[in-house]
């Protein structure tokens, strides 16, 4: 009976590891599912609402649209980031002071100089507009890899 008993503990119990679908998270933050076959498929077909882009405090901003300069309000603010993002961009040095700090370097201005206008960014991807030194530039981070993004664009 005993002998039986395990036998069948141990049927049920390798059913289980016979199958090899696993579930995974994207870097946008979508699951998808790994199948033993080697195919996958999307369980989320949309990005989750907390990931979408989100302008902040752009209403602040008074643009000169003739001309990349920028006027800020005597009362303007930079937006807030996700810090626990940030955190995690620490170790590739993609942080916000990392960023400021390269759009200084490549304006020949000070850091105190780079005003953060707007921000649009997640753990794979970010997207900010800068006012350097009284003119509007926008860089772009794609992993670790910050780049001058050509053109101002729009949240």
């Amino acid at each position: 009976m005993k002998n039986s008993l395990l036998i069948l503990l141990l049927l049920i119990s390798s059913i289980g590891f016979a199958q090899n679908n696993y579930i995974v998270k994207t870097e946008d933050g979508r699951r998808v599912l790994l199948k033993s076959d080697y195919t996958w498929e999307y369980i989320d077909l949309e990005k989750p609402a907390e990931e979408k882009a989100k302008p902040e405090k752009a209403t602040q901003v008074i643009e000169s649209s003739e001309t990349n300069t920028c006027n800020l309000a005597a009362d303007f603010e930079e937006p807030e980031l996700d810090k626990g993002l940030q955190l995690q961009l620490r170790k590739g040095r993609a942080t916000i002071d990392d960023i400021k700090r390269k759009v200084a370097k490549d304006n020949n201005c000070e850091e105190e100089d780079v005003i953060l206008l707007a921000v649009s960014e997640s753990k794979a991807k970010g997207i900010y507009n800068f006012c350097a030194n009284g003119t509007k530039v926008s860089y772009k981070r794609t992993g670790h890899t910050i780049v001058k993004n050509h053109g101002f664009l729009q949240f």
